[in-house]
């Protein structure tokens, strides 16, 4: 199995806590120490007039990471198209793959949180339609060697073409965020890798895989486990004061999260919950919330549901985390193919 990382950096000292967010100093020495760990890969979040402080441009981010690490793979989860201009895009995707000698993983989305697309001015009806357009003009800019033009929607162009070139051919790997049975189909006939939020139970997401690799394999090609990767919370504690306190925390960032998804999010469609027997806490299957045992135990129902890849959201941005996780935790997983896949 892999181990990566799900989350973003705030420039702020005071903001209120958030899954995707930590300071921007200590964030550094965080992916830093993931590298040196072993850690697989990483993957920025992009949200915009949040008023945290928090680094909105993954892309450039990304560029700087690029020159503190050497081996982790750096991702974006997601670069939502229609706010973008597909030029400056391609062009800084180019960039980050050649600054980290092909190292670059591209996560796309249409975007939905409500409140941006209204501060975009950018209506949410378009956003499917500037998706489609940018998506396609993308991966057409990467892969050609010839200036071209293009007449669109929403972008024009004229003799264009894309400086630097990538170094990954015929382009760094896409991935695109799905949740919805259709979305998830289609990122398995085009070819494009999942990635998969941390809300969906175990079940859940076992039903997702099972939907992509069957459009993978309806369309000729091999299912690779690896390339869907799947995002949970994580917070290892070591007492019960600190267990209780992280689901209790838990329970308040899910309800920032549906609240700015709003009330149409596909991802919040198909969400359990259970209470604790012993009190009114809620218990959120879907997090790797507990001592480093249980944390491994819920990975391992992961590993059994088909994952191969998962992403790490880890709302203490603690390096002693990510040492007692790659420690105590990932040894258990080498080498360990997912049980769907082995039987397979």
């Amino acid at each position: 199995m892999k181990f990566g990382l799900f989350g973003g950096a705030s420039a702020s000292t005071t903001q209120d806590a958030s899954d995707s967010m930590q300071g921007l100093d200590g964030f550094t020495a965080y992916v830093e120490e993931a590298d040196r760990l072993g850690y697989y890969g990483l993957f920025l979040v992009e949200h915009h007039f949040m008023g945290t402080g928090q680094i909105s441009s993954a892309l450039s981010l990304l560029a700087y990471l690029a020159g503190r690490t050497k081996n982790i793979r750096l991702g974006t989860g997601v670069v939502v198209l229609p706010w973008h201009n597909p030029v400056l895009v391609a062009e800084q995707v180019a960039t980050i793959d050649q600054l980290s000698k092909g190292r670059f993983d591209f996560g796309i989305g249409r975007g939905y949180r409500p409140n941006e697309f209204a501060c975009f001015r950018v209506s949410m009806e378009e956003a499917h339609r500037r998706y489609e357009e940018t998506y396609a003009f993308l991966r057409r800019a990467w892969m050609s060697d010839q200036r071209f033009n293009h007449r669109g929607e929403f972008w024009s162009f004229d003799d264009v073409v894309i400086d630097p070139p990538v170094v990954q051919r015929p382009h760094p790997p896409m991935w695109v965020g799905a949740a919805s049975e259709a979305s998830i189909a289609r990122a398995g006939r085009e070819g494009l890798n999942l990635l998969l939020d941390q809300i969906g139970t175990p079940d859940v997401v076992a039903e997702r895989i099972r939907i992509y690799r069957q459009a993978v394999e309806q369309s000729g090609r091999t299912f690779q486990p690896a390339s869907v990767g799947v995002t949970r919370a994580l917070h290892l504690v070591a007492n019960d004061q600190e267990w209780r306190a992280a689901h209790e925390l838990r329970a308040k960032l899910r309800e920032q999260l549906r609240a700015q998804a709003g009330s149409g999010s596909s991802s919040f469609a198909t969400d359990k919950l259970k209470t604790f027997s012993d009190s009114s806490l809620t218990i959120d299957e879907a997090a790797l919330i507990g001592y480093p045992h249980e944390v491994a135990d819920k990975i391992a129902v992961l590993r059994d549901a088909g994952v191969d890849y998962v992403l790490l959201a880890d709302i203490t941005g603690s390096q002693d985390s990510l040492r007692i996780f790659a420690e105590q935790i990932m040894p258990r997983f080498a080498d360990a193919a997912p049980a769907k896949a082995r039987a397979a």
